[in-house]
């Protein structure tokens, strides 16, 4: 379909100018000659864009302008004038004018502007629809009615437009990068990107390369320059998930950005000047890492300004049968099934469980139960959650690395030592498991 014009002007001989260069270049033109016209105009035709003249036989465009607005239009709006000052040109921007211009006018340069402001407006379009279909399909992250996801709510609320970094600590699976994903969209920085870093088994080079970018030649095999992170993220959000793991070299060179928000690419002496904000997040225990001095303390206390914890399954599990139902409905929605319910067993065998893989296990639980399951209900067997006696299964005085250890051996012993399968029965990221593994010294070729 062709973009329409509309095209307003009390002078017939200025309109038939315009309009014929405008359908020459492939528009469809609409013509009102004073600001009634115009708007009777804008209700039935409901244009793409609109060219004004200033003064008209019963107002002026700013008037037309607002009018316009009332009737709910967001068309770009160009205004001509024969008369324009600084001070009109100001005025018409500030109340929502595209352009302003002078006449006369270059019929090729109101063209590219035309073209331009055509161009930003569904751009924009696009964005709000995009911005709103993120909005439908992101889980909510504080879905439930427990005392300890209200709490969190109401920390998050409070810092979301806090501009100094923010540590998520959570087990795996809880829902971090979720909860990163709300404080960026509801923060000051929301329509800035959004670009997020996975540290775990992160080499120094690789994190170093990730982050900063780095200059041609600046290693073996840097054949080409290369952005980092930091950098494309200009004005946004960063997010440094499991940033427990990143490595020690790197860390004051991460603390230097927070504090100066200065870096240098790898291969460069040049100091580059950026401005993010920074998110991070961990499973593991930060004050006792720089107890260790695994972690430094300087940059666990420049992180931990605003701290929020999510709490795992286990300790809300008044929350799970919603968070089920949710995840359900979703992925039936996606799937295009009929609706797939859960029994009251169900929903009880949901509570009981321990979700050592959190709201990435019951993901993972909720989608294989509804595959398998074409109609009716989801009862507890469906949800294959092993409620037998487990001979693994370790005593109270165990630790919480031997209870973690024989949980990864039992789930490797089951898939034949293949650690890609067994981190996806466990919930759990590839190179996360790869690490826990070789923390715990588990051989996967023995199982």
């Amino acid at each position: 379909m062709k973009n329409r014009i509309l095209l307003v002007d009390d002078e017939e001989v200025i309109r038939f100018g315009i309009r014929r260069f405008l359908e020459h270049k492939g528009y469809e033109v609409l013509e009102a000659g004073d600001c009634a016209a115009a708007v009777e105009v804008f209700r039935a035709e409901l244009p793409d864009l609109a060219v004004l003249d200033f003064r008209l036989p019963d107002g002026d465009a700013l008037q037309l302008l607002a009018r316009l607005r009332e009737e709910g239009a967001t068309t770009p709006i160009i205004i001509l004038t024969a008369h324009g000052s600084i001070d009109l040109a100001v005025r018409a921007i500030r109340e929502g004018a595209e352009h302003f211009l002078t006449k006369p006018v270059e019929l090729d340069a109101l063209l590219v502007i035309l073209e331009r402001s055509l161009e930003n407006h569904r751009s924009r379009q696009v964005e709000i629809v995009e911005r709103s279909r993120q909005r439908r399909t992101a889980l909510d992250p504080f879905l439930g009615r427990s005392e300890a996801i209200r709490r969190l709510a109401e920390e998050a609320r409070k810092v979301s437009a806090a501009e100094a970094p923010i540590l998520i600590q959570g087990e795996t699976g809880a829902g971090k990068g979720v909860l990163a994903s709300w404080l960026h969209a509801n923060g000051p920085r929301a329509r800035q990107p959004f670009l997020d870093l996975n540290c775990a088994g992160l080499s120094r080079e690789l994190a170093e390369s990730e982050l900063f970018g780095h200059a041609k030649g600046a290693f073996t095999g840097a054949a080409t320059d290369k952005e980092g992170l930091l950098a494309t993220a200009h004005r946004g959000t960063v997010f440094l998930d499991e940033i427990g793991d990143l490595d020690l070299q790197v860390q004051p060179k991460l603390l230097k950005v927070i504090e100066d928000q200065e870096f240098r690419r790898l291969g460069e002496t040049r100091t580059r000047r950026v401005d993010v904000r920074l998110i991070a997040a961990t499973h593991q225990d930060l004050r006792s890492m720089t107890r260790a001095k695994t972690f430094r303390s300087d940059l666990f206390f420049r992180l931990s300004t605003f701290p929020l914890r999510l709490p795992p399954l286990r300790e809300r599990p008044e929350d799970i049968p919603i968070l089920a139902r949710e995840i359900l409905s979703r992925h039936l929605r996606v799937r295009g099934k009929r609706e797939v319910g859960l029994s009251a067993e169900a929903e009880d065998a949901l509570r009981e469980y321990r979700w050592p893989g959190n709201i990435r296990e019951l993901h993972n639980v909720l989608e294989r139960a509804a595959l398998l399951q074409e109609e009716g209900e989801i009862r507890a067997p469906d949800l294959s959650l092993g409620y037998a006696p487990d001979p693994d299964s370790p005593g109270e005085s165990s630790s919480l690395e031997d209870v973690t250890a024989r949980h990864i051996e039992k789930v490797l012993r089951r898939e034949g030592g293949r650690v890609r399968r067994a981190a996806e029965k466990l919930g759990m990221p590839r190179s996360t498991l790869y690490l826990k593994i070789k923390q715990l010294g588990i051989d996967p070729s023995k199982h």
